[in-house]
């Protein structure tokens, strides 16, 4: 069986995409970074590590790792000697227990295979006390469009009952409402939902680029490292994890293993 093909679907260093897209990632960053403030921590899932020289910036020590060697050697590059990127699986972390105060995992969670593997890893490799920090597209959209190779993805209702599991108590909380979208955006909900049934939504980044331009217009090249206030930060809206939200566009989730 051939590997699933991430570079085609993630967010990489020098891509054109939406205004939006940057946004995005700079908020979650924006978002972890109060839980990282001289903390040790590890953010799996890195992708090409966008976010790491932020997160270095706050906290004691960051590593970081991907499944995807391609993508380290875009991060890399970037960085040069200024961080040592490691090629593991998320759901067999090589590290010691107890070592960190923060595991950070952002749109990667339904890539894998065992949710509640990694969860159980993330208890051990967290000190007690310490907090997963997960960001995911909310599946509770009635217009949601699943990825290709994902396997499952967490609304708040599954996110809490998959922490709880091992022991961890769960906040969640929304970003981006969908009723503060363009006027545009707003009518092209039907439509993408009907495409989305369809099988008419590109799988691939570089095939929705056309598309993505056609409803935002212009598009920008993703930064290889965000920095401190290129957008405005505004606080996820609290939401109540025993019910479905059906507002917002991204669903963070902040999962607290019990202290001794």
């Amino acid at each position: 069986m051939n590997e699933p093909d991430y570079l085609s679907v993630t967010e990489l260093a020098g891509d054109d995409v939406t205004s939006e897209q940057v946004e995005r990632i700079c908020h979650r960053y924006y978002w972890a970074g109060k839980y990282c403030i001289d903390k040790d921590v590890l953010e799996v899932a890195c992708g090409t590590g966008q976010g790491i020289g932020y997160l270095a910036g706050l906290a004691r020590s960051v590593k970081a790792g991907d499944y995807t060697a391609e993508m380290l050697d875009i991060a890399r590059n970037h960085y040069k000697d200024r961080f040592d990127f490691l090629q593991f699986d998320a759901q067999e972390m090589p590290f010691e227990d107890q070592c960190f105060d923060v595991v950070i995992i952002f749109e990667a969670s339904y890539y894998l295979p065992d949710a509640e593997r990694f969860v159980a890893e993330c208890a051990r490799v967290l000190r007690p006390n310490g907090v997963v920090l997960l960001a995911t597209a909310n599946k509770d959209l009635f217009d949601f469009n699943p990825s290709p190779y994902s396997h499952v993805y967490h609304g708040t209702e599954e996110l809490q009952q998959l922490f709880a599991k091992e022991g961890f108590s769960t906040e969640c909380f929304g970003y981006m409402p969908v009723e503060a979208l363009s006027l545009k955006q707003k009518i092209l909900r039907p439509v993408k939902k009907f495409a989305v049934e369809m099988g008419l939504i590109p799988k691939t980044m570089a095939g929705k680029k056309l598309l993505k331009k056609l409803v935002f217009g212009g598009l920008i090249s993703m930064p290889a490292e965000i920095r401190p206030e290129m957008y405005d930060y505004k606080e996820p809206e609290k939401l109540d994890c025993a019910l479905p939200d059906t507002r917002h566009k991204v669903i963070y989730c902040a999962a607290r293993k019990g202290g001794v």
